[in-house]
């Protein structure tokens, strides 16, 4: 007989924090000659002063303390402004810290490839693996290969922990992707001049850091309310300044028309406002982004958020396969699929995501949910080639999903529509969710796919109930003698399905005047009560119970 699968152990599903922060953006437009020509000399100046300070924080390493932070900001100063240089100081720590924990996240998945090919050696040839590890390799050439790339990972290993000892962490200002597309400008289908461009805007720097109680929250990049744009200048650039105190006004104004309210209230409260001005190259126009801090929100009760049901969401490469629950864990209605093409550009992908995940949002709120059940992915372990092997078309296929960003946005856009996310634990949604509620739901008009099925495996889990549709039936005979046949509603639910009456009180109220009679009551296991009729019957063949 064969031995038992033992299953893993399933984490609790929990509501997801809200969003930390806000982030709006809007074109600088109707430029004069003047106004690109100061953005340019500011972006490079403070790009150039940028890349000496990250090149010094680089170099303390784990020496790094609170003076020569202050060295550093003082010798940006004289350069600059004080304000300038605490933007430029914060911006390296952050890239800084950004840098270490993609170095241990490497490291991490340096280790588990190790793992995973010194056992597969360890193998005989050909010897087959089970569910919960590997078998050997193929073939001796295999083995060989598997062997030298063994060794080149034990090496990059080695390396990667002496430098996160000694503190070294290797960063490149303007992007590791674009300084390589310089060596295969073909491939990248660039010219020097426009890489050149592309490297240059890169590696500017032009953000300001918000001040709580200053005029319009922010002394560095001022926007008043109707919209107008004054830079505090360098101190080497004052001589471009075409107003009071050093300032230079653009001619353009902006208009926040995404949460511009929210960002106008905040403004004239005078509460901290950061801002960014980028140079999108590739269409030659300026932007501004305007960033703030939200203040930390409790998140609401997880009963709470499963009190009106819940849409079970089963995330996949091109859709998203939702299901609306009731509170009871049955389905109602019929699948919803909202369906995205992540090729293309990363622009491109990210506002597919972004439609999609407002369609999902606007479905659930008509539904009357309030929470949106998701599985807590992260792939960031999973699609390495030692793990899966030969399977490249799968490797491709989970790389390719944004699970990362996809968990942001939602997080984010949920926020705006008052939903909250409960994520859940994805182990065996997919397989039990197919084994379990794919047939039954099935119809000659209702199609269900397995990412359907898994979806209403995904919104039981976050709704407290397990995946099966319904507890083993008593045994003594079929009947309720031993307690009610499911675990859907508890005793208080209106119109859940209770005890059947002894067969002598069925029997006479179903014989009608006439003097009929009837030997059998309908069965309470193929019934449902109905929630609007609480003295009728009616007859259910999927729903579990109401």
């Amino acid at each position: 007989m064969a031995e038992k699968k033992q299953l893993r152990t399933i984490d609790d599903p929990f509501v997801a924090p809200g969003p930390s922060g806000v982030a709006i953006r809007d074109r600088l437009g109707r430029f004069t000659t003047e106004d690109e020509k100061v953005l340019r000399l500011v972006g490079e100046h403070l790009g150039r002063l940028a890349s000496l300070d990250l090149k010094a924080r680089c170099a303390d390493g784990l020496e790094h303390d609170s003076d020569t932070w202050a060295a550093r900001k003082q010798a940006l100063t004289a350069e600059s402004s004080s304000r300038w240089a605490g933007s430029i100081t914060k911006a390296t720590h952050d890239q800084w810290a950004l840098s270490r924990r993609c170095q241990l996240a490497h490291i991490q998945s340096l280790e588990a490839g190790v793992r995973t090919l010194t056992h597969r050696l360890s193998q005989p040839v050909g010897g087959k693996g089970t569910k919960r590890a590997p078998g050997g390799y193929r073939s001796k050439g295999e083995w060989f290969n598997k062997s030298r790339r063994l060794a080149a990972l034990e090496h990059r290993l080695d390396a990667a922990r002496d430098d996160r000892e000694a503190g070294v962490v290797h960063v490149v200002r303007g992007g590791r992707r674009l300084l390589n597309n310089r060596h295969n400008l073909q491939k990248a289908q660039l010219t020097e001049t426009e890489w050149r461009r592309r490297w240059d805007a890169e590696r500017w720097f032009f953000q300001a850091d918000g001040e709580s109680g200053k005029r319009f929250g922010n002394e560095t990049i001022r926007v008043t309310p109707d919209g107008e744009v004054s830079i505090k200048l360098p101190t080497p650039l004052a001589h471009h300044a075409n107003a009071k105190h050093g300032r230079y006004v653009l001619s353009s104004k902006v208009q926040f028309k995404h949460r511009g309210e929210e960002w106008r209230d905040r403004i004239e409260h005078n509460r901290a406002v950061a801002y960014r001005v980028h140079l999108d190259v590739a269409r030659g126009r300026w932007y501004l982004t305007a960033s703030w801090q939200r203040p930390t929100v409790k998140t609401i009760p997880l009963a709470t958020a499963r009190a009106k049901g819940m849409v079970g969401v089963d995330t996949n490469a091109d859709h998203f396969a939702a299901y609306r629950l009731d509170a009871h864990g049955n389905p109602v209605g019929d699948p919803r699929r909202f369906f995205y093409d992540l090729s293309g550009t990363a622009t491109h992908r990210d506002a597919q995501i972004r439609h999609a995940i407002s369609r999902l949002l606007h479905w659930a709120k008509r539904c009357g949910t309030a929470a949106i059940g998701i599985e807590n992915l992260d792939f960031a372990r999973e699609k390495t080639r030692e793990k899966h092997g030969r399977r490249k078309r799968f490797r491709q296929l989970i790389s390719g999903m944004p699970t990362g960003k996809l968990r942001a946005r939602l997080v984010s856009m949920a926020a705006d529509q008052d939903l909250a996310i409960v994520a859940v634990d994805p182990a065996y949604t997919s397989m039990w969710g197919d084994e379990h509620w794919r047939k039954p739901l099935t119809s000659n008009k209702r199609k269900m796919s397995r990412h359907d099925a898994a979806g209403i495996a995904i919104g039981r889990r976050a709704l407290g109930h397990p995946i099966r549709r319904r507890t083993a039936p008593p045994p003594q005979h079929q009947s309720d003698a031993a307690g009610h046949r499911t675990v859907q509603a508890g005793p208080g639910a209106r119109g859940r399905e209770g005890t059947r009456p002894p067969v002598t009180e069925r029997a006479r109220d179903a014989c009608p005047r006439t003097g009929t009679t009837r030997t059998r009551g309908t069965s309470a296991s193929k019934t449902v009560r109905d929630a609007h009729s609480p003295g009728t019957w009616v007859q259910s063949s999927l729903l579990d119970t109401v």
